[in-house]
This record gives structure tokens, C-alpha cells and sequence, in this order.
């Protein structure tokens, strides 16, 4: 564990690793990996391997082995990650999902089929972290080369940069435009992949998702800017989850055969990314966390980093200019790899940008102040989960306010508050 004794840094349950985990079965895993039988583990420290806040769904340790082979003496640091085991919130939430078996098939068995279509047509791209191994039984587990020995990093205590979110987009196109190719050539390789955030069991019944809209209305009586929206928010407030639900199995129900249909990422936000520089300057990012992998409309995932990833000042002035970005980088990529059925087009992608807007609500109304809690640093992540109160006080924040106010003005010029039954 970590020297450091203040422990409110890292997430509760990631402070005492399970049982199993031990010299053993790390020692098993680097001789498999090394294909050396004879290899002994002589050292193993394991700590968290995130900050508090970090992720949710899953645990994460970091452990650094020492060990020795035939041919010498070695170190090498891991990421191990795993499924909840103790009994609490966040095992009765995700432990009866299937998240942990769509990451596994992501890194076994489609993510290296989309760098296969990429290096066909000469692109080197990397989309993934090298996984090590994995298992189902009896423990659910993913093990990963540590990125930080490479120089990766999250991005915590500072605004990210116009190049790390142009890079994280140039990833996410690539991705998707692989993912297209592989649904028109190997469309049982994504089959089943349709287990998204709300398809996890009883997620919308948590208290954290489903009050965020009376927070919201909250808001808007108290800011005075705000209240000409109150009378909207308040009259889809009594059904919003049963609005917002509707809209998502509409699509999942009914998907579609054209070229906005993709693999989406399902959690395409900063802490799902770590970046690298070389000798001073900006070499790469790398898309983490799987767990939500499913198809459904490209522009979901675009759509969820308006509000989960673009820093404020480009969410208000320059979001734009980013969806401008992915949708050329997508396009290119599509013809480069050789996709022969039909191609996108901008308006086209510009028109199912706009058609998420209860997704939209969601996102503005229940994530958003996380975020900015996150960003400001106001409240521990586990708080915002447990406690009422801290939640919502999230909403009163000036930075969140501020939000608000810009955001809910575009929306009302792309006329989303019309036209609602």
C-alpha cells in the first residue's frame, strides 16, 4: 500500500486488495505472459491504481513485481482490474452486469481486429493498451502493461489542451470508422454488443440519476436568468426517466443500417484517457475503459463529451469546430481503410447530432455538476453517489450556473424545448 497515510485520495474499496490477489497469482500470470515456467516472484507491492473519482465501475490496483527467469533479474509494473467482490452499492449496481464480459471481448477479440483494418491501409494507430491477460472465472480479471512507465498520464489538475482533445477525437474517429467496416464485412464480431449505461440493471432507479432533474428545476427557480425554463423542465420532470428511456431503447431497438451506426465507446470522457508527450511535446492519447463498448448512433458518444469531456471554454465557444474535427477525420478514415458501403455526410451528421436532446437534458441535468465537483474539487466522487445533501449542492455552483445559462440558450435555438407532448 501506499506510503502516504492520507487514504481519502483513493476510492474505499481499492485500499485492501482481495485475497487472491497475491504473489501467486501474479507470479502465474508473468509466466505465462514471459513464457518462463521456472519464473519467481520475489517482491510484490500492490497499491490503488487510480485517484478517488477516477472510474466507478470496476477496481484497480497497481502492482509492481519483482522477478526473476532463467535469464536474469527483472521488475515490471501492472494494472490489475477487477469486479467488485465486497457486498455494498457498488457491487449491487454493476455486479449483475455484463460490462466485465464486453471489456474482455473488446480486448481479446474486436479491438485488435480494428487495428488490423487500420494497419491494412498503413496506419499504425494504436487504439488500445496492451492487455496482458484476462479471465472470467473464477475471478473477473483484466491485466494491462502499466501506461505510466511509458510517461501516460490522466490529466487531474489542469485544463486539458486543444491538442490532447483533438487527438482524443482523432482516436474515437478512427475507432468508429473501423467499427463500420467490421459491421459490413464481420457483422457477428459486434454481435450482442448492445449493453450500454442504461441497459446496466437498475440504473436509473439510483437516487444520483434519478433526482438530478429536480435538482435542475431547483436551479432554474432560484437563478433568476434561468426561471423562463423553469415551466419546461417542470412539466417533463414527473416522466423524464420514462422520456429518457424511451428515446434510448428507440434507438437500441431500432438500429439502423447507415454510416452513423458504429461501435460507440459508451464513456468517452478525460479520465478514460491518459496522454504522452516526448521530449516536450504531444505524442499521443490512449482510450481506456471498455466496459460500455455497444452500437448505437455515433453521435452518442460525441454528444456525451460535449458535457463529459470538452473543457467549458470549448464547450461554450468551440464545440462546434470539435464535431468538425472527428466528422473529417471519420470520413477520411472510411475511404482510406476501403469501406464500400454508403458514405456519411455532414449534413447528415449535423442532423442526428441534434436529435438526442432528452439524452441532451440528462447529460446538462444530472452529469454536468459532477463534473464541475470533479473539476473544482469540491467533494469527494464517493459523496456524490451516498450523500443527498452534497448532491445537490452540486447544482449551485457559479462555474455549473454559468454552464447553464449558455447551454440552455443554444438549446432553445435548436428549438428542443418545442413541440414537447
Amino acid at each position: 500500500m501506499p506510503d502516504n497515510t492520507d487514504n481519502s485520495q483513493f476510492n474505499p474499496d481499492e485500499l485492501v486488495p482481495p485475497k487472491w490477489l497475491d504473489t501467486n497469482f501474479v507470479a502465474e500470470v508473468l509466466r505465462a505472459h514471459e513464457k518462463s515456467p521456472q519464473l519467481k516472484v520475489t517482491d510484490l507491492n500492490l497499491s490503488p491504481a487510480c485517484l478517488n473519482g477516477d472510474h466507478y465501475a470496476s477496481i484497480m490496483f497497481r502492482a509492481k513485481a519483482k522477478y526473476s527467469t532463467e535469464k536474469g533479474d527483472f521488475e515490471k509494473s501492472l494494472v490489475i482490474k477487477t469486479m467488485p467482490e465486497e457486498e455494498g452499492q457498488k457491487k449491487e449496481l454493476i455486479g449483475s452486469s455484463p460490462i466485465f464480459k464486453t471489456e474482455v471481448r473488446m480486448y481479446s477479440e474486436v479491438l485488435p481486429e480494428f487495428e488490423r483494418i487500420l494497419r491494412q491501409a498503413g496506419d499504425n494507430t494504436k487504439l488500445f493498451a496492451d492487455c496482458l491477460y484476462y479471465s472470467l472465472e473464477p475471478h473477473q480479471v483484466l491485466i494491462f502493461e502499466d501506461l505510466m512507465e511509458r510517461d501516460y498520464f490522466v490529466v487531474r489538475d489542469r485544463e486539458s489542451t486543444l491538442d490532447e482533445v483533438q487527438r482524443a477525437y482523432f482516436k474515437l474517429a478512427k475507432w468508429h470508422a473501423a467499427s463500420l467496416r467490421v459491421q459490413q464485412e464481420q457483422p457477428d464480431l459486434l454481435k450482442g454488443l448492445n449493453h450500454g449505461l442504461f441497459e446496466i440493471p437498475n440504473i436509473m432507479q439510483e437516487p444520483f440519476l434519478e433526482n438530478g432533474i429536480s435538482y435542475f428545476v431547483e436551479l432554474l427557480n432560484e437563478e433568476p436568468e434561468l426561471r423562463e425554463y423553469k415551466p419546461f423542465f417542470e412539466s417533463i420532470r414527473g416522466d423524464f426517466i420514462q422520456r429518457l428511456s424511451a428515446e434510448w431503447k428507440d434507438l437500441r431497438n431500432n438500429p439502423r443500417n447507415d454510416p452513423y451506426w458504429v461501435l460507440c465507446h459508451g464513456d468517452f470522457h478525460l479520465r478514460n484517457m491518459m496522454f504522452q508527450y516526448q521530449k516536450g511535446s504531444f505524442a499521443d492519447c490512449m482510450l481506456l475503459d471498455f466496459q460500455l463498448s455497444s452500437l448505437f448512433p455515433l453521435t452518442m458518444d460525441l454528444v456525451y463529451s460535449i458535457y463529459q469531456l470538452l473543457e467549458p471554454e470549448y464547450r461554450w465557444k468551440h464545440w462546434e469546430d470539435m464535431m468538425n474535427y472527428y466528422y473529417f477525420v471519420f470520413e477520411d478514415v472510411l475511404k482510406r481503410i476501403g469501406y464500400k458501403g454508403e458514405m456519411p455526410t455532414q449534413s447528415g451528421f449535423w442532423q442526428r447530432l441534434h436529435q438526442h436532446k432528452y439524452y441532451e437534458f440528462f447529460l446538462v441535468s444530472t452529469f454536468l455538476p459532477m463534473q464541475w465537483a470533479l473539476r473544482d474539487k469540491s467533494v469527494v466522487f464517493i459523496d456524490i453517489l451516498e450523500n443527498e445533501q452534497k448532491r445537490k449542492n452540486l447544482y449551485f455552483s457559479q462555474g455549473y450556473i454559468k454552464d447553464v445559462k449558455i447551454l440552455l440558450a443554444r438549446f432553445e435555438k435548436l428549438g428542443y424545448f418545442k413541440d414537447i407532448k
